[in-house]
């Protein structure tokens, strides 16, 4: 461990060169590394690697070998871990979607908390293995049931594919609950980034409906919420931030929703939405509901863009809550089960669960709010990942354990 600092030392100048060349390859807009950030220089070598993936997964889209995507798939699938001590884990389907159930070997008094968990990854990468360790963390160290879910990926599997995974996923679990030891009044959905807004969407759909348990919580770790601005202070502040481009985030959604990244840019600008239905969500999608303070680093004021009507309705679906959980009506919001969110500084995404974080409270919903001062997008799910591991990432995993424990 003591040798990392010089490791590190010795790395940089390769990594810059690394970054340099991806850039310019991928067309990427220049990355911003903030003096702030945890571990800047660790950072810098993580987004070495992950550009030079994508530009080495590029290179293999041109020759016809594979595509990018598949090749990124491939770099992140992780290595299959042994057996773990102190958990049994096994792979089953619920309803025909593979999921992967890890229990504590130790005795317990009474019945134990379950946790479904939704990974993230844009809904485009992300495995079971990829969150294996993330998934027997919270489960060791919470000592609860974690059901991970292997949802239908984009862009082969287009919206609402992985929404319905997961919603399918968790209805088996909550009806099959006595199998696995788990008490039906502590069953709490879970998500980092995409799958943060699929445990939201789901959170919603099963908010109020009769014949199943009602969910005790829900944890949106840095959730993607909303699609129709990609303009809040946040998206201007870290757009150059790893692991998260601004315009990274606009290319996931659509693959998501359309299976293809087509009229990005008329997204990124918000021409995508009729000027009539930004009116009516601007009462939960607007930069004047986030606290002033996250606008020191400054606001760029948004520029007037046209509607171009034959965008919208390729994108409409985005106006759905099942897509898009910050725009669910306060008669759905109200009924929600008590909810933490982390969020982190340096993320584009911050200010979607800062403005959820106020749609719950507005709501007379509980919410815990864990923000890492010093944290990125992405950063939990390097927990313990091939030694690019973050204080901070630790920090907000140990938050959600505290959480559930609490519960």
């Amino acid at each position: 461990m003591a040798l990392l600092p010089a490791l590190l030392l010795l790395l940089l100048p390769l990594a810059a060169l690394a970054l340099a060349l991806a850039t310019v390859l991928l067309g990427l807009p220049s990355y911003d590394i903030p003096p702030g950030v945890n571990q800047p220089a660790k950072l810098r070598l993580v987004l070495a690697v992950l550009l030079g993936t994508a530009a080495l997964g590029k290179i293999l889209e041109k020759t016809g070998l594979c595509s990018q995507i598949t090749f990124g798939r491939y770099v992140r699938q992780g290595r299959k871990l042994g057996v773990d001590p102190k958990l049994f884990i096994q792979d089953l389907q619920f309803n025909k979607v593979p999921v992967r159930v890890y229990r504590p070997k130790a005795t317990s008094d009474g019945r134990r908390r379950g946790i479904i968990f939704f990974h993230g990854g844009g809904w485009v990468f992300g495995s079971l293995d990829t969150y294996e360790k993330v998934c027997r963390y919270i489960s060791r160290e919470s000592e609860s049931v974690v059901v991970s879910v292997q949802y239908r990926l984009a862009p082969e599997h287009k919206y609402p594919a992985a929404y319905e995974d997961c919603l399918n996923a968790t209805i088996h679990f909550m009806k099959n609950i006595e199998l696995y030891g788990v008490d039906p009044a502590n069953v709490i959905v879970c998500g980092d980034s995409a799958g943060g807004n699929l445990a939201a969407a789901v959170s919603q759909t099963l908010a109020g409906r009769s014949g199943l348990p009602k969910l005790r919580a829900q944890i949106l770790i840095y959730p993607g919420l909303q699609a129709l601005d990609f303009n809040l202070p946040s998206y201007h502040q870290n757009r150059g931030v790893p692991l998260l481009f601004r315009e990274r985030a606009a290319f996931f959604a659509l693959q998501y929703l359309n299976g293809d990244a087509l009229h990005m840019q008329e997204v990124l600008e918000g021409s995508h939405i009729p000027p009539d239905m930004r009116l009516k969500y601007r009462k939960w999608v607007s930069p004047d509901n986030i606290p002033e303070k996250f606008k020191v680093r400054g606001v760029k004021p948004l520029r007037p863009t046209d509607f171009i009507a034959e965008v919208y309705e390729t994108v409409k679906r985005f106006c759905e809550p099942n897509l898009c959980p910050l725009l669910a009506e306060d008669a759905i919001v109200h009924q929600l089960p008590e909810s933490f969110i982390l969020t982190c500084e340096y993320d584009v995404l911050r200010d979607d669960g800062l403005l959820y974080k106020k749609r719950l409270e507005d709501n007379g919903v509980r919410v815990t709010w864990y923000h890492l001062e010093d944290g990125f997008h992405g950063i939990i799910s390097l927990y313990d990942y091939c030694g690019f591991s973050f204080p901070a990432g630790k920090r907000g995993l140990d938050g959600v354990v505290n959480f559930l424990k609490s519960l």
